[in-house]
């Protein structure tokens, strides 16, 4: 039986859901991406709102949702439990990185006393100092999870065709995608990735550019909301400490739905 955090934490995703309130400005967009019978990587899926959005948005989509906090990850299984998508969402309890093994995760409490779980982000030894370098906080919690690399995964369950990743995993990007580049080179799928440069740096050695080459060497259109226009950019938006952007490959336009990206590719 849940305990009454999970159970609470789960009833506000649910009814969220429900009323489809507190979702991302990017969420909308899911509808001209995702159609027929796609397959979904959604990585860092905390309470599984946009697992829940890809259930609405394409009924017939088959998701694997991936979540390393313990906690999260049982109100994630809540979740889809309420909203009668197990038959579509599988949860797995695991980070993702370039390599398989075990991380720590790292969570930062915030101000308030809360523990600020939307900010947790792995690493292989605690940090010193404050938890983030772009947040304030009081302290941390340290607990260890699994991981895994995505191409390992898909070999392992024979997925031989990935449709749409969403990713959003607090400065890991680079590592994730590292251990994905088989999956992006076979499939060229869909991708709605938040970019954490300030992550990037301090934590993982990496940055917001080495993340843009990986797509831009692979032939991908970058594309991301500017207020409520979508526009196409060649370069990360300046003096922001994370934001979402889709990426599309040319080879993949003619599939998309009718809506905004299938208009923008063929621009």
């Amino acid at each position: 039986m849940p305990s009454l955090r999970v159970l609470s934490h789960a009833f506000r995703a649910w009814r969220r859901n429900r009323r489809w309130a507190k979702h991302e400005p990017e969420t909308p967009y899911l509808a001209d991406l995702l159609s027929g019978v796609p397959v979904c990587l959604h990585v860092g899926a905390s309470d599984g709102r946009h697992s829940y959005v890809m259930t609405q948005v394409a009924p017939k989509a088959r998701i694997w949702a991936f979540e390393p906090s313990a906690f999260a990850f049982e109100v994630l299984k809540t979740t889809i439990a309420w909203h009668r998508i197990g038959r579509q969402v599988t949860p797995i309890h695991a980070a993702v990185a370039d390599q398989p093994g075990e991380l720590l995760l790292v969570t930062p409490k915030k101000t308030s006393g809360r523990m600020g779980r939307a900010y947790a982000y792995v690493a292989e030894t605690r940090p010193n100092g404050p938890a983030r370098p772009d947040l304030e906080d009081t302290g941390m919690d340290v607990q260890p999870t699994p991981v895994l690399t995505l191409d390992a995964f898909c070999r392992e369950h024979g997925i031989d065709k990935v449709d749409f990743i969403r990713m959003d995993i607090e400065g890991a990007e680079l590592k994730a995608l590292m251990g994905a580049l088989e999956i992006l080179d076979r499939d060229r799928p869909h991708v709605l990735l938040e970019i954490h440069p300030d992550m990037l740096q301090a934590r993982f050695g990496a940055s917001g550019e080495a993340v843009l080459d990986i797509f831009r060497d692979r032939g991908y259109r970058m594309f991301a909301l500017n207020g409520d226009r979508l526009e196409e950019r060649q370069t990360l938006v300046e003096g922001l400490p994370w934001k979402d952007y889709f990426f599309i490959h040319p080879s993949k336009a003619g599939r998309l739905p009718d809506g905004v990206f299938k208009a923008r590719m063929a621009a």
